[in-house]
């Protein structure tokens, strides 16, 4: 399966599962649990209902809910409707005072920017004119994201302050979308918080896991979507910067000593770039 890491590890149940955190230093186990909660309150149905948590160390116990995961599937039009469906019902089931006191989703795109704009700065420049047949692609891929990532109107995109903020998952991994034959339901909320509804569009859009190992249209997914201009124009150039990070991502990890993904996730993340950036 193409990814990259985890943050926890799962105990299955016959009624129960338990998420075990590993990392919690940006509140991820609370995170969880108030997601779970406002959403059994909110939601019922769309997601496990909490049972229990602890903290020394973390865990959260919720229902086992039915369903298999979309990932390392063809999601076709069948699931398409019911997936789009099931990110609208999480995004605006929970009142806007409710999400006006959440804390921010992890990773807000002026978190992703400052981020990559880091990693292109320290990597060199000119990587096409010195990268072998195999690294062709990926090169020229990084060097064009390197220079549309300083851009100045990419400060503007990420200070601005969404229309209306939404309940965020914060998560594309197909992974955690399951299909029951008649609707989909949604696990794993370490990383939720208020967010911006396009931002979570582009999440998914990009997220590696609809592509690699799965089959997903997202054109297809985004237009049952009303979008305005300026969203439309937003989503475009979150959905660049977020196939920028997955490159990024994912070209360190096949210079590591154990690559977690395929031979050619690489090249296929940067030809999806270089079609975004257009």
């Amino acid at each position: 399966m193409t990814d990259l890491t985890t943050n926890h590890t799962v105990g299955i149940g016959r009624t129960t599962v338990v998420k075990r955190f590993r990392t919690w230093d940006r509140g991820q186990p609370e995170r969880e649990w108030r997601t779970l909660t406002l959403l059994a309150r909110h939601a019922p149905g769309l997601a496990p209902v909490p049972v229990e948590r602890t903290t020394a160390p973390p865990t959260v116990t919720m229902t086992r809910v039915p369903g298999t995961p979309l990932r390392g599937t063809q999601v076709g039009p069948e699931q398409l409707a019911p997936l789009a469906a099931a990110l609208t019902r999480f995004q605006q089931a929970v009142p806007r005072t409710e999400i006006d006191a959440l804390p921010p989703r992890l990773w807000a795109p002026g978190d992703i920017l400052a981020a990559v704009r880091d990693q292109c700065a320290a990597a060199p420049r000119g990587r096409a004119g010195r990268a072998t047949d195999d690294r062709q692609g990926s090169a020229t891929a990084l060097d064009a994201g390197a220079r549309w990532v300083v851009g100045p109107a990419l400060d503007t995109l990420v200070a601005a302050e969404p229309a209306a903020a939404v309940l965020g998952f914060a998560d594309g991994n197909l992974a955690n979308y399951l299909w029951d034959g008649s609707r989909v339901r949604l696990v794993d909320f370490e990383s939720a918080g208020r967010a911006d509804r396009v931002q979570e569009l582009a999440e998914i859009a990009e997220h590696v896991s609809v592509w690699s190992d799965s089959s997903l249209d997202t054109e297809a997914l985004i237009g049952h979507f009303p979008l305005t201009r300026p969203e439309r124009a937003r989503l475009r150039d979150l959905r660049r910067l977020t196939a920028l990070m997955w490159l990024l991502m994912l070209e360190a990890d096949s210079h590591g000593p154990r690559p977690r993904n395929p031979t050619g996730t690489v090249a296929r993340q940067a030809g999806r770039l270089l079609r975004l950036l257009g």
